[in-house]
Order: C-alpha cells, then structure tokens, then sequence
C-alpha cells in the first residue's frame, strides 16, 4: 500500500483539480489484492468530498463507485460484519452443509446502503472463483449501475485502508467553511510542481508534488515502474508553511550574497 501512487480517473489530470472538473484530490491509497488493484482517492469538489473506489482487473478493466464519505463510513462498517461472517465461513467450510447445499444465487450474506439518490448493494458472493464481496451502485430512473468485486481475502485489508483515509479526513460530507486557496503549479525544465492546498481534521495543509515529464498520464497505470516514478510529494502543514518559506528565502539570497561580496 502507498500513499506516493497517483491515482483517479484517467482522463483527469495527474494531480490537484482535474480539468473543467473543479475536483481537488486529498489523499489515495493503493491496495494489491490477488490479481486486482484497488484506488481509493479522497476527493473534493464544490458540494463537499467524497472517495472514488476503482477496481483494476488482471487484464486492465476499470470499475468505479463514488461514495460520499458518510456513506463510506457505513461501508467500512459492513466489511466488518462481511470479514466476520467470511471467517465463519471459512472454519465450517468442512461442515456438509455447506458443502452440500451451497445458495442458488450464490449469495452468502447481502446488505444495503442508501444515501440521497443512491443505492449500494453489498454482497457476499461465492462461485467457482471463490469468495467475494460484490458492491454495486445504482441510481434511479435508469441511471448507470456500477459495480466492484472484492475478493473475500481482501475485506480487512480493504477496510482498514477506508478507516485511515476517514480517521484523516472524517466522515462530513459537507465542505470545509473556510474557502481554500486554489491550486497553482510551475515547470522547471522537465519536471512540474503542484501546489494543491486541502484541510482533514488536524487542519490545513499544502502538498508540494513533483512531476516528471515524459509520462502519459492517462497510462500512469499501466505498468510499476510508471506508477513508482510517475510523483512524489511531500505534505506541509499550515503553521510551518512561514518557516519553509524562510528556508528557502536562505538558499535564495546565498547567492546574491557571494557576488555582492
């Protein structure tokens, strides 16, 4: 797992607010689980954050769901009750009956989630495959249905990654009161910085992200050695941002200094 892997949407830019989008990317995490990659990236825009959940199967298909962060919260709650009832599972596994009569649809355990216009259905599923844990959002009025497929190994995993970014982030939908500065970026030869300015719970903080260029952004994933080189970055809390500036006011005037001299 890292937090240093860019991730989002391909077709959004690589890093603060994607085009036209007026989205700010806050944090991501990265989870390996079996043959899959799993992005959560904590995302904000003009009606508040919320987290986007993309799957990347073995053979490069993309799936997505979009959950505010309330309705995350509930979701981690889920892979709580879901990792336990899988563990149950696991230690009957010998019983016959459920080896013998396993459930026509495969379902083992099923919930819901419902959030405004939204629905999440959660579950448990099992077929030649294995275990998994299948999550699928629908809106209504023949909205477009999204769906995610978790291997059943992987919910813990899965869960605690969701609790960081929410210990860090919290679980209010609604934006921040205070207005943030906008994002500002610069070119040095052939590497850009990003200057992308964002608040959790601790308080605001600027995250400095260096960009080399010669990447296709909208292929980042495609393979790691990519994703390891593609940005690095570094997190500045609020109340030091006087103190670097001054550092770097020093590297600055040394040199005027030695040739007044």
């Amino acid at each position: 797992m890292s937090d240093r892997e860019l991730s989002g949407d391909e077709q959004q830019q690589p890093q603060g607010q994607g085009a036209g989008s007026g989205e700010q990317e806050l944090a991501t995490r990265t989870l390996h689980i079996q043959s899959k990659r799993f992005y959560l990236d904590v995302k904000q825009n003009r009606r508040g954050r919320f987290i986007k959940v993309a799957e990347v199967g073995a053979g490069g298909k993309k799936s997505r769901l979009l959950l505010a962060m309330s309705s995350a919260a509930e979701f981690r709650d889920y892979l709580t009750d879901f990792s336990e009832h899988y563990a149950s599972l696991e230690d009957n596994d010998d019983s016959p009956a459920n080896t013998e009569n396993p459930p026509e649809d495969g379902k083992l355990k099923s919930e819901m989630i419902v959030k405004d216009n939204r629905r999440y259905y959660l579950d448990l599923k099992e077929n030649q495959r294995g275990r998994f844990l299948r999550v699928s959002q629908t809106i209504p009025r023949g909205g477009p249905r999204s769906q995610i497929a978790i291997p059943a190994q992987g919910m813990i995993e899965f869960r605690d990654a969701l609790t960081e970014l929410l210990d860090e982030f919290g679980t209010d939908d609604q934006e921040p009161q205070s207005e943030l500065p906008e994002s500002r970026s610069m070119r040095v030869e052939n590497k850009m910085f990003y200057f992308d300015v964002g608040s959790n719970r601790r308080g605001v903080y600027m995250r400095v992200s260096e960009v080399v260029s010669g990447y296709d952004s909208r292929n980042y994933r495609s393979s790691p050695q990519v994703r390891n080189n593609f940005r690095t970055a570094i997190t500045i809390p609020e109340r030091s941002w006087a103190r670097f500036r001054d550092v770097l006011s020093e590297f600055v005037d040394r040199p005027e200094k030695k040739e007044s001299q």
